[in-house]
């Protein structure tokens, strides 16, 4: 087994600015914690997390809203809303796709 999760994450409409204009991340997520003999499991909600602490660049709070992400913006996993999969607690696969795509506008 790998001891680690490939998994691209891609940002659009113009959520992107917020991750120093980055429009796609590819990830290299472990699968085995140090010292440990058991797998380590990720979902959506630990990858938000990830993003958050080691990713995101600015203005927070247009991302993430109530520790999940803000309204307003849609997630889709290998092209499926997360709604459909579960959520934030849908078990990230290897070669997954997370796409990011803001729906908010200013004015």
């Amino acid at each position: 087994m790998s001891s680690s999760l490939s998994v691209s994450v891609e940002f659009k409409g113009g959520i992107e600015l917020l991750f120093s204009g980055k429009t796609k991340i590819d990830l290299q997520l472990p699968t085995k914690a140090i010292g440990s003999s058991g797998d380590e499991q990720w979902n959506l909600k630990r990858l938000i997390d990830l993003l958050r602490d080691d990713h995101l660049q600015e203005r927070p709070e247009l991302f993430i809203e109530h520790n999940t992400v803000r309204p307003g913006i849609l997630v889709l996993v290998n092209d499926t809303d997360w709604e459909i999969l579960g959520g934030e607690n849908y078990q990230l696969k290897n070669n997954d796709n997370v796409l990011f795509i803001s729906t908010l506008h200013g004015g």
